[in-house]
């Protein structure tokens, strides 16, 4: 599958930075924190693989109505890139403020560390809760799958990158890509902080939509959820929130309630409007 392939592909690189960081700056990791994460991103490969089998005949059986034959060059190829960066921003912005969504994108968020393992810290149930259907409108403009699905996997590896706190202000950089000051912004639950810098690979769409902020101090971040989780067991972390959603449900007497529970603003949150008063 392209997008196991290409992110296997780079694991050495990846594997490179995490020990160099480990070495160099101990105290940023938790050991049973990052063996956590590891585990969580072989599970994550997996459960995206088995989805693919599943998900490939459907993004064929679509392209066939595409409204576009679009060739492979140069110029397609960057605004293949730009419209899933784009994409990739709505479903990030999606996942924390729809339950439903929040309910797999938690895990990636529920460790209190930032380093360049918490990138790996990924869920199981980006497939079951439709992550993949932010990435239809490409393939019905007439994006080939097989490519999309390239230039998805390229967009998550360069966020490996930005997981990090031994990297400072990017100068010019900061303006129009997602860095490491501003992707520690994004995980900080400090005031103002919460649910801005959605960027995956270019930080404009965040300034555009009014969810940008700029990092105050990374020394004074605090990484986590609001809720907190503190285990360090993988399946744990990944049905957390399912489980706070199927009590929700149960003790929701109405349809209109459960629906709020399924598709309102995530529980155990606070929203940006009270986190800044």
């Amino acid at each position: 599958m392209p997008v196991e392939v290409i992110l296997l592909a780079f694991s050495p690189v990846f594997f490179a930075f995490i020990i160099y960081e480990f070495v160099k700056f101990r105290h940023y990791y938790l050991l049973k924190d990052s063996l956590a994460n590891i585990v969580l991103a072989l599970m994550h490969q997996l459960s995206d693989a088995l989805a693919l089998v599943f998900l490939l005949p459907l993004f064929y059986w679509l392209h066939q109505y595409s409204l576009f034959n679009i060739e492979l060059n140069a110029l397609n190829v960057f605004i293949a890139f730009v419209l899933q960066d784009f994409l990739y921003y709505w479903f990030h912005r999606t996942s924390h403020h729809i339950h439903w969504f929040w309910a797999a994108h938690v895990v990636h968020h529920s460790s209190k560390k930032m380093n360049f393992t918490t990138a790996f810290r990924q869920s199981i149930f980006y497939p079951v809760v439709g992550m993949w259907l932010f990435w239809l409108p490409m393939i019905i403009i007439g994006f080939e799958p097989t490519f999309l699905l390239m230039i998805v996997a390229i967009n998550l590896a360069f966020q490996f990158f930005v997981h990090t706190q031994i990297v400072g202000k990017l100068g010019w950089l900061e303006h129009i890509f997602n860095t490491p000051s501003h992707h520690r912004v994004h995980h900080a639950i400090n005031k103002g902080y919460i649910d801005k810098n959605f960027a995956g690979v270019l930080i404009v769409w965040d300034k555009l939509f009014g969810t940008f902020a700029a990092e105050r101090d990374k020394e004074q971040n605090q990484y986590g959820i609001i809720g907190h989780c503190d285990s360090v067991n993988p399946w744990t972390i990944s049905v957390m929130q399912w489980r706070i959603m199927l009590k929700q449900l149960q003790a929701a007497t109405n349809f209109s309630e459960k629906s709020r529970v399924l598709f309102g603003y995530p529980s155990h949150r606070i929203k940006p409007s009270e986190n800044d008063e």
